[in-house]
């Protein structure tokens, strides 16, 4: 199935209003997934147990302590590498059918290559997902989740075509020892975050630091590397395993500024730069990057006097196995964005440059324990339209949804805000027929949140990290979501949302 390049104007259509009512359910479909997602460096720890290799980010918390609040690490986190079945088990009491967890490549492979197979990490994965099914919690396994091996980070990390095969190499490894157990596969989790705020940006590992040059070049090996990895899995393993396989995208919804058309315009913009730019070249019709952004990167590339474009060229056999690779796709959605143009075209290259646009948030909106994530949920309902039109209404996983807070256990407002949200989301699926599969929500329990260490608190179980045995304790969240769970295909499922009370 193909997308249909939507032209600026069309945004027109979901800025004002949705689209006609497809069912009079009240409910969630029969078959709809639902569960909590979690990251192998976020909450595994033994960061050099049982021998795993060292990633980018154990070189970058051990390298630069500084730039992580508090000087945490990842080095023991939730301690999961240790407490798995613990965490199955507040799984099971969730009522939850499904566990987004992502595998550690250096635990895996700890060279990156695979040369040297670590058995005690893929029987540590095994032992999880046995311990899931046997509770009849269907794994749903992400790839890479941002903690890339550091000896191939040594030799360039995304910006090296190279780690094509390298990934290609570590998506066989997985395929081979898990795949008769996972129906349900991730290749990327957020390469717009790894592009541009780790490649471009120096928001994290690797820290390269090189706006509008190192973003491009690291999507591009990802496209490509994505691309590898499925038609490996539908050539080699479909048949026998019958999974399915997808990428998870992230970006908020973008809601223009005021009225104006050229505010207008810059929320598709922005909207077609976040998504577009991964699910054009996959689900469009020619395999290649967004018109809009192949001509204002390759112009604005001209006028800072670049010998040629700073975004790469798709050869034809490249757009041609790009094409298509894609059973279903993976959104993580927090937030939403107040977006204006901006015609400021600095001599300096970078994404948000190219991008020409700006961003703010309502004042009005509550806010979170992190300055970017305020509640605002019906961008939620409007994203999914957008993306039904863009991608002629393919088939959507939520993967990521949730709330910050300062870890209180009475935690009513992640409640409020999972009621306001998960509310809207199935009145896109209800009223306006949008195509969502499953809704995983962020997170199982507290993690370590990257530059924001362990202050932000996201879990609806709380960790106590400064217990050695990281003691887990349900918050009051648990109870909406297991309440929540039992009733999904139930039509109370819409007055349990609105008269839940924490």
């Amino acid at each position: 199935m193909h997308l249909f390049s939507a032209s600026l104007s069309t945004y027109f259509v979901f800025a004002v209003g949705f689209l006609v009512a497809k069912t009079n359910a009240s409910s969630f479909p029969a078959d709809f997934l639902y569960g909590f997602a979690t990251a192998s460096y976020q909450i595994e720890g033994a960061w050099n147990e049982d021998g795993k290799g060292e990633n980018v980010w154990d070189r970058f918390v051990h390298t630069k302590p500084t730039r992580v609040a508090g000087n945490a690490t990842g080095d023991v986190a939730c301690d999961s590498y240790h407490l798995y079945e613990e965490d199955v088990q507040m799984l099971k009491e969730l009522n939850s059918n499904v566990y987004r967890f992502s595998l550690s490549w250096s635990r895996i492979l700890p060279r990156g290559d695979s040369s040297y197979i670590n058995s005690p990490g893929v029987d540590y994965y095994k032992k999880l997902i046995n311990s899931l099914l046997a509770n009849n919690i269907q794994p749903v396994v992400t790839l890479f989740h941002w903690d890339l091996p550091q000896p191939l980070q040594d030799l360039g990390g995304w910006t090296n075509p190279l780690l094509e095969t390298y990934f290609e190499d570590y998506a066989k490894v997985a395929f081979e020892e898990f795949g008769n157990s996972v129906k349900w596969w991730i290749t990327f989790n957020e390469p717009l975050e790894t592009c541009t705020t780790t490649y471009g940006g120096d928001e994290g590992a690797p820290d390269l630091n090189m706006p509008g040059i190192a973003d491009y070049l690291c999507t591009h090996t990802i496209l490509k590397s994505h691309a590898r990895a499925y038609h490996l899995y539908n050539d080699k393993y479909r048949k026998q395993q019958k999974g399915k396989v997808g990428i998870a995208l992230n970006g908020g919804w973008n809601e223009p500024l005021t009225d104006s058309s050229i505010d207008k315009k810059a929320a598709e913009l922005a909207m077609v730069f976040q998504l577009g730019w991964y699910l054009h070249p996959i689900l469009g019709p020619n395999g290649d990057y967004p018109k809009v952004m192949r001509e204002t990167i390759d112009r604005n590339s001209e006028s800072q006097n670049y010998p040629r474009s700073r975004l790469p060229h798709f050869s034809n056999y490249w757009k041609n196995q790009i094409m298509g690779t894609l059973d279903f796709i993976g959104i993580n959605h927090y937030t939403t964005y107040l977006t204006a143009s901006s015609n400021d075209i600095s001599k300096f290259p970078s994404f948000k440059n190219d991008m020409g646009v700006t961003f703010s948030q309502n004042k009005s909106w509550p806010g979170s324990a992190v300055s970017w994530l305020h509640i605002e949920p019906i961008g939620f309902r409007k994203k999914l339209n957008w993306l039904k039109h863009y991608t002629n209404n393919f088939p959507i996983l939520i993967t990521e949804n949730g709330y910050a807070d300062f870890g209180e256990l009475e935690d009513t407002k992640r409640i409020e805000y999972y009621k306001e949200y998960i509310g809207q989301l199935l009145k896109a699926i209800n009223e306006d027929g949008c195509n969502v599969i499953g809704y995983i929500a962020w997170s199982l329990l507290d993690n370590f949140e990257w530059l924001d260490g362990y202050r932000p608190k996201f879990g609806v179980y709380k960790v106590d990290f400064d217990d050695p045995n990281r003691t887990r304790t349900a918050k009051s969240s648990a109870k909406f979501f297991k309440n929540l769970f039992k009733m999904m295909h139930s039509d109370e499922v819409e007055h349990f949302l609105n008269d839940f009370v924490a």
